[in-house]
């Protein structure tokens, strides 16, 4: 590493691919502070059923004449699995292995006591995946990261939303953005807007729609970069947000099968709106002065304006004392909404935290009035930004609801234990979200309003004949809300499999189906969404499961993660950079068949590049398997992760139809059928 004399550049990536570059001198003149040219960003996300495979792809390159220190750092959505990242320099490619968090953890405590370069990508929650490495560049060198991440896209308000956050400090000379989105069921609408997009940017932002396939396309020139005709500074510095929506039936949703694996989507919008009973625990302790205060009397100002007037709602509001609007629901008559409204106003912030003391309140309210005369969609929204000083919080408020209500979780600020609110809130079949301390934050506490605003259902099933499905994902849920969806996947018995009957049930109201054959879409992403869905409700269930259950579900969990190569909290991916040259490389080898590619990874060595037939293309010998084999260097496409233009990666190409490293001859890797296994 260099001494901290030297200048240290920062090549960052933030998240939902969010390109950053941070450069800082310490001694450095001014003039040296662009050493580190970043050369190209590109941005590759792939849509299938909702489910995002996105590659974050940045090349720089080493201007000065002294070796730098590049440090590339990503912070990722909090739904979002990383599943790849691997390193290129000078032509050698560096890939990260997934493995149990303290396996990495020795593999990368080891490489760097031995003056490895590595790097570590650990889970540090649930909310944010954080990464960074840092690689030694020569002069005049090349360096190029590639991030490949996944999550389901999850639908609020009525569409999904991919946000890319573009902020690369610097002019680059091949910028892009690129974003397929592939529905089989058809595609409703399309939105594409940033906080970065001027009216001179507008026009580059090209989109395409289709039925079932939209493409957004955005790549600024170097000058269409700049701030003005003279100057060196960017325009691109903000986010582009993809909002879309799928055409939904009405009926029993959405049925996709891909290689024995089944996903659902369910999400009839056109239904009439149950009345709920909704109680507002307000924390008005002293921590909530000023700001923070202010903008919650804003927000309950205008959603108490928004209740529907068969709803039933109540205000609680504590500090280490607990003061109630009035002690019982009240209908949301304008009346009572006017005078609700006067009793928010009085609201101010005074001494200690007692959440405890909040929920139970508004749990006793909402049972103690239990009646035919009330709906039975119940709902506790708690704003706070304290924490708790009761340990066994989580242990009496899940006993005094007792699965008879939701409790959803407003966390105000950065200091607030977060992942005691998250926790509290999945215990209680509800979610929890962080507000920002921003001038917006009125406006985030309305909007997460608004997503539970509207409950349609209560007490909804998916069933499947149990004979036909298995590994079947969260299958029950408390309540559905207008704009959302509800998403299960599972495995089939029988791989070939493309109908089955499904069953849709909820308060009263059934559906039922039998799913046709269907048009065949090509990939893995069904299997992987499946593998997604579990990992996130394992790691869910390890919050509220008995201590006998949680080392039993968290095997299950690692198992998956390990097996499909999720960084999850009990992974980490550590990628190591050998500071020797004659260190032995691992690359993808791609044996040449009559089908198409086979692709296996495998351990080798590989003697130093001789001129070969191509003089583009190098020959080396290549040890494998006791054998030497000529092989010769060159590239090809994996489709892998990306089924419809695949990714570029080096390989060593075996000739002679790969004798030599296959097990048997290469006919023996030719099925009957693209889908078939025989």
């Amino acid at each position: 590493h260099l001494p901290k004399s030297h200048m240290r550049n920062f090549l960052s990536l933030a998240a939902a691919a969010c390109f950053l570059l941070i450069l800082r001198s310490d001694h450095l003149a001014e003039t040296s502070l662009l050493a580190i040219e970043v050369q190209s960003m590109r941005v590759d996300c792939k849509v299938a059923s909702r489910f995002a495979h996105t590659v974050m792809t940045t090349k720089a390159f080493n201007t000065a004449n002294a070796s730098q220190e590049v440090f590339f750092e990503v912070d990722l959505p909090k739904t979002a699995f990383i599943t790849n990242f691997s390193i290129e320099i000078e032509g050698r490619i560096y890939v990260s292995e997934v493995k149990e968090k303290e396996k990495a953890r020795h593999q990368y405590e080891s490489a760097v006591s031995s003056g490895q370069t590595a790097g570590l990508v650990k889970a540090s929650g649930r909310n944010m995946e954080k990464f960074s490495v840092s690689v030694n560049i020569a002069p005049q060198s090349h360096v190029t990261f590639t991030l490949t991440y996944e999550e389901l896209l999850q639908r609020r308000l009525g569409s999904y939303e991919i946000m890319i956050g573009v902020r690369p400090k610097q002019l680059v000379q091949n910028f892009e953005i690129v974003v397929d989105i592939y529905e089989p069921k058809g595609i409703a609408f399309v939105d594409v807007n940033g906080t970065f997009i001027t009216n001179e940017l507008l026009p580059l932002v090209k989109k395409t729609v289709t039925d079932k396939k939209a493409h957004v396309y955005f790549s600024p020139t170097l000058d269409q970069q700049k701030t003005c005709s003279d100057c060196e500074e960017t325009l691109i510095d903000g986010d582009l947000f993809i909002r879309y929506d799928v055409t939904h039936p009405q009926d029993i949703g959405e049925i996709q099968i891909i290689n024995g694996y089944f996903v659902h989507f369910f999400a009839p919008d056109d239904l009439p709106q149950m009345p709920k009973n909704v109680v507002f625990v307000i924390d008005r302790s002293g921590s909530m002065e000023g700001e923070k205060m202010k903008q919650t009397r804003e927000a309950l100002m205008t959603i108490l304006s928004e209740l529907h007037e068969d709803d039933y709602f109540g205000l609680v509001t504590f500090d280490d004392i607990i003061e109630l609007w009035r002690p019982f629901l009240s209908k949301a008559t304008p009346e009572n909404v006017t005078e609700a409204k006067g009793f928010v106003k009085t609201i101010k912030a005074r001494h200690m935290t007692d959440i405890n003391k909040g929920l139970l309140s508004a749990v006793d309210m909402l049972t103690s009035e239990k009646s035919h005369s009330f709906p039975d969609m119940s709902m506790i929204i708690l704003l706070t930004d304290g924490r708790p000083n009761l340990s066994k919080i989580q242990e009496n408020v899940q006993n005094a609801i007792n699965g008879s209500m939701s409790l959803f979780c407003l966390g105000f600020g950065y200091d607030v234990d977060y992942s005691l609110l998250d926790t509290l809130a999945k215990q209680n079949d509800g979610l929890a979200r962080r507000v920002y301390e921003a001038s917006d934050a009125a406006l985030q506490l309305q909007g997460f309003y608004d997503e539970v605003a509207t409950p349609l259902l209560l007490e909804v099933n998916l069933n499947y004949p149990g004979n036909a499905v298995t590994d079947l994902t969260q299958s029950h849920f408390r309540q559905f809300f207008k704009g959302s969806e509800i998403v299960v996947a599972g495995r089939l018995q029988e791989l070939e499999t493309n109908t089955f009957q499904t069953e849709v049930s909820a308060n009263g109201v059934k559906w039922d189906s039998v799913f046709p054959d269907q048009e065949y879409i090509f990939g893995d992403f069904t299997e992987r969404l499946w593998a997604y869905l579990t990992i996130q409700q394992l790691l869910d269930e390890r919050e509220k499961c008995s201590a006998e259950d949680k080392e039993d579900i968290t095997a299950q969990a690692l198992d998956l993660s390990l097996k499909y190569n999720f960084v999850t909290p009990l992974t980490s991916m550590v990628v190591t950079k050998p500071e020797t040259e004659d260190t032995d490389e691992k690359l993808i080898l791609c044996s040449e068949l009559s089908v198409g590619q086979f692709y296996h990874g495998l351990e080798f060595e590989v003697s130093e590049p001789f001129p070969g037939k191509d003089p583009n293309k190098p020959d080396a010998i290549m040890f494998v398997k006791e054998q030497e084999l000529v092989v010769t260097r060159g590239w090809q496409k994996d489709f892998r992760q990306d089924v419809k233009n695949g990714e570029k990666v080096p390989c060593w190409f075996i000739h002679n139809n790969g004798t030599g490293l296959l097990d048997g001859v290469h006919t023996d890797y030719i099925v009957s059928g693209l889908f078939k296994t025989i």
